[in-house]
């Protein structure tokens, strides 16, 4: 259930915050005339995401498939948590930039074809993610996990709208990145004990027993969630009381000036 929760809050939190980007920029622009290119790239990306969930659905309980899965979800989740501690500073500047080459002058059949693929790409990038970490968990409490996912993120975006100025972004998704990173660690366990149930590997059954205490539904496996909240409660803790002795201290700096 944690796990799915935090999923699911970073990247539909995420997917707003790009929604939002893209939005206040062609209003900014007097581009209003697109927008329903972004709300039709919006619908394209959910009905990507929801196919790419039903067909991830298909190769349930199939060791062989879910290992790959599992192996696929890891390099893709990793890859981009890179990328976005890479670009994240600069992620309004680069899409409006990106925004103004496929949609510079006057609204166009190209204009609005670019806005929409932009828009659908962007998001469905957030979907499919999602849904790659989401088929990784197995666990009763994932669809509660969902819920509440869905619920806080949409009210963190509410408060984004009416308060961002008080959200540490920065610290949010690094954070949650932490979290994710760590979750992956934790699907290569998964996929490893995937492949050892479906035969692949040398001496698969021994690999298998040896693994099977590792397995979501293993003795340690249960703990291993438990152990990610705590080490990114202590990586928080030290960054809040380290930005916290560096604000007092320029306090002081300029007291003494």
């Amino acid at each position: 259930m944690l796990q799915a929760f935090v999923i699911v809050l970073r990247e539909g939190f995420e997917s707003f915050l790009i929604v939002a980007i893209i939005f206040a920029y062609l209003r900014k622009t007097s581009q209003a005339g697109l927008l329903g290119a972004v709300r039709w790239g919006i619908a394209a990306s959910v009905f990507l995401s929801v196919a790419l969930g039903y067909f991830l659905f298909l190769g349930a309980s199939q060791p062989l498939w879910e290992g790959i899965s599992g192996v696929i979800a890891a390099i893709f989740v990793t890859a981009f948590v890179i990328h976005m501690w890479r670009t994240a500073p600069h992620l309004k500047t680069s899409m409006e930039k990106r925004l103004s080459s496929v949609s510079a002058g006057k609204p166009t059949a190209s204009a609005f074809l670019g806005v929409f693929l932009f828009t659908a790409f962007m998001i469905a990038r957030e979907g499919m993610e999602t849904a790659l970490l989401l088929f990784q968990i197995h666990e009763p409490g994932i669809v509660g996990g969902i819920a509440l996912g869905l619920l806080f993120a949409t009210a963190l975006s509410l408060f984004w709208v009416r308060l961002g100025h008080l959200i540490n972004l920065k610290l949010f998704f690094q954070v949650t990145a932490l979290f994710l990173l760590l979750f992956v660690g934790q699907i290569l366990i998964y996929s490893f004990h995937e492949f050892t149930e479906a035969g692949v590997l040398p001496n698969s059954e021994a690999l298998h027993l040896a693994t099977e205490p590792y397995s979501p539904e293993g003795i340690y496996g249960r703990w291993i969630s438990l152990l990610m909240v705590a080490v990114c409660a202590v990586w928080l803790t030290i960054v809040w009381a380290k930005d916290k002795y560096f604000r007092r201290f320029e306090i002081q700096k300029k007291e003494l000036k």
